[in-house]
């Protein structure tokens, strides 16, 4: 399969915002370099109407932003490119890393975490991904159950379930995410997860969570709430993030949400995340 590669020229603080907004345009792959950022999408994918998009998207950061170049490019092992992206870091109580990249020898008291995104969003490199780990531990008591939305790699049902949590069920509409979660069970070696393929139907009936997990985007926690809140305890906890800092009040305001108590908001860049407790 052949592929368009992008190269854009973008401050480095912005990555984060346009990587985001480049997932919902079906890009796949992406590498950073101080304030070069590399997208990729495959040929079928790319039309005139998304560069439009894109440059529409480029005026919001200023005037340096811009396409650089675009070119074609043959099919390539796309995770073997992506891998090479993905290094070990801490993130909170944990330490995430990759197969590839062996644990260090002393890792202290940290929670390891092994993940093989496979080019699965849930790497712990987006700052929605890591405010959502460093709060974790406060939000995660021994024998939660856990529901995981949009659970990408699996990486937030994995720790909480290192943290204590009694069991987790996670569900993802992407294909890639099931597999991938399903191979991130097995290389942490917990026990209590199950995933599956599709959105709210796929929860067990009846089943109540002590927490729901939900790191998405903000269209789709509006339309998702108010089914979240079908499956959580009566003194469960809702911790959501996929949230840039602008969204903070249009959340807040959610009619959904009004019967919960907002306990705080946490920023990571800028990203937030947001922890209600019924």
């Amino acid at each position: 399969m052949e592929y368009v590669e992008l190269r854009i020229s973008l401050k480095d603080d912005f990555h984060e915002l346009l990587i985001a907004e480049l997932f919902d345009l079906d890009f796949e792959g992406f590498e950073q370099d101080d304030d070069l950022l590399i997208a990729t999408i495959p040929t079928q994918r790319f039309d005139d109407s998304k560069r439009e998009e894109i440059e529409k998207l480029l005026m919001k950061f200023g005037g340096e932003s811009s396409i650089l170049s675009e070119k074609i490019i043959p099919d390539q092992n796309w995770n073997e490119t992506w891998e090479r992206t993905i290094q070990p870091q801490t993130i909170g109580q944990f330490y995430v890393h990759p197969t590839w990249s062996v644990s260090g020898t002393d890792i202290g008291d940290k929670i390891e975490l092994m993940i093989d995104p496979k080019m699965a969003f849930g790497t712990g490199y987006h700052a929605t991904t890591r405010v959502m780990l460093e709060w974790l531990p406060e939000v995660i008591k021994e024998g939660d159950k856990v529901l995981d939305a949009g659970t990408g790699t699996g990486i937030l049902a994995i720790a909480a379930l290192k943290l204590g949590a009694e069991s987790a069920f996670g569900f993802d509409i992407d294909e890639w995410s099931e597999t991938n979660a399903h191979e991130n069970i097995l290389l942490n070696e917990v026990e209590g997860f199950e995933v599956k393929l599709g959105s709210t139907e796929v929860i067990p009936d009846g089943e109540k969570y002590d927490v729901i997990l939900a790191n998405i985007n903000r269209n789709a926690l509006t339309e998702l709430i108010p089914e979240f809140l079908k499956f959580l305890k009566e003194d469960g906890k809702l911790l959501l993030s996929g949230l840039l800092v602008e969204d903070e009040q249009t959340m807040l305001e959610q009619e959904s949400l009004q019967s919960l108590t907002h306990v705080d908001t946490r920023k990571h860049q800028e990203w937030i995340a947001i922890l209600f407790e019924v």
